[in-house]
């Protein structure tokens, strides 16, 4: 994605108009045109300025100096990596206990994920990654490989906000980013986990034999090797490649052993807890690849399971799920039902800024199609007329 392409899309998603960024700059008006358009490219420092006033955790930064022959002042950084650093034998010793302020950090922002969304998130989270790297480069063993598994798990979690945000070319590159930091420290469940969010990636772009791909290639040859929440991830992800091809009886067998797994799932790491953070989440995975699957009424009845037990905090993804439960309605001749739940949660898209509740809600489109005409399938356009 180009500068004025990224500058668009996150225009829009905020609701700006150029006349009112320019006077957030401020500058002319004329100049945010040209830089909307494609005609020019920003300075570094008006990039800078731009990224954060519409809190684009490095994403303008990145795009406005691709393709000049710089460094984006982050990309390279964001790998743990300073072109042309010496080697800092003399550098001040890191203290350790930094690494449990990261950690006890991360567990913070996976919380405040819940209620903020990823637009709020993503400055702060990228900003503490670039500081574990800075960090990182310190010569003490057991300090530098603490560091850059905090590193990693928090680029697993820009990765993610940046998929949730919509953002898929940045997500990428943050996946690209955990996988790699993952290999310096030589943590296998560190690697498995950066596969598993690849194949997470993936799944949202309906990719179901790459996603299938990866789940096999997160368990690295012998799971026993893993901790069982790595394996329970990896096997989670490769049922969702399955059910995006149609293997509903694969989809079921892997989705039976990782449930009997969860019971071992006992271990200090902060990172990849949503199996415990998310009420009933195996069911919300198996009425997720239901629906898929074309399973209407076996999803709308687990999504009615799943439901009755999501605590209040969980806005975003309850949202997520209501929406999927709507769709399943819609699947089994319940319209009025689906139409009043996308009522009801549409609100949340641009309070949380969650692209994957925008399109969960969008797709209820070609669900309803059958009651276009009717009142139902009008009280829905007026609805998902408000999204867009």
């Amino acid at each position: 994605m180009d500068f004025a392409e990224a500058l668009r899309a996150l225009m829009a998603e905020r609701g700006l108009s150029g006349a009112s960024l320019a006077r957030r700059v401020p500058c002319d008006k004329a100049l945010i045109s040209r830089y909307l358009n494609g005609r020019q490219r920003p300075s570094a420092k008006l990039a800078h300025q731009l990224d954060d006033i519409l809190g684009a955790g490095g994403t303008l930064e990145a795009a406005a100096l691709r393709g000049t022959g710089d460094d984006p002042g982050g990309v390279l950084a964001a790998f743990g990596v300073t072109p042309g650093a010496p080697a800092r034998p003399d550098a001040r010793p890191v203290a350790p206990e930094l690494v449990d302020y990261f950690r006890t950090q991360l567990a913070g922002h996976y919380r405040a994920d819940m209620f903020l969304g990823p637009h709020h998130l993503i400055p702060t989270v990228t900003e503490q990654h670039r500081l574990i790297c800075d960090l990182s480069r310190t010569p003490a063993g057991d300090v530098r490989t603490g560091l850059l598994r905090a590193g990693t798990a928090y680029a697993a979690l820009i990765g993610w906000l940046h998929q949730d945000a919509g953002d898929i070319p940045q997500s990428a590159y943050w996946r690209s980013v955990t996988l790699d930091m993952a290999h310096r420290c030589s943590d296998p469940d560190l690697i498995s986990y950066a596969l598993t969010n690849k194949a997470m990636l993936l799944t949202d772009t309906g990719s179901g034999r790459a996603v299938v791909d990866f789940g096999h290639a997160a368990m690295l040859g012998d799971p026993r090797r893993l901790l069982p929440k790595t394996r329970v991830m990896a096997a989670v992800q490769s049922a969702h490649g399955h059910s995006l091809t149609g293997e509903r009886a694969e989809c079921d067998r892997i989705l039976d052993g990782a449930a009997r797994l969860a019971a071992q799932v006992d271990d200090e790491h902060v990172w990849g807890n949503a199996c415990h953070r998310t009420p009933g989440w195996f069911e919300v995975q198996r009425a997720t690849c239901y629906g898929r699957l074309g399973a209407a009424q076996e999803a709308a009845r687990l999504w009615g399971q799943v439901l009755g037990g999501m605590s209040g905090s969980a806005r975003r993804d309850t949202a997520v799920f209501r929406a999927r439960h709507a769709a399943a309605l819609a699947a089994t001749g319940e319209p009025e039902q689906a139409v009043r739940i996308a009522g009801d949660v549409a609100g949340l898209v641009r309070e949380t800024g969650s692209a994957r509740l925008r399109r969960e809600l969008l797709a209820l489109r070609g669900t309803m199609a059958p009651w276009a005409s009717t009142a139902p399938g009008r009280e829905l356009a007026r609805v998902l007329g408000s999204l867009t």
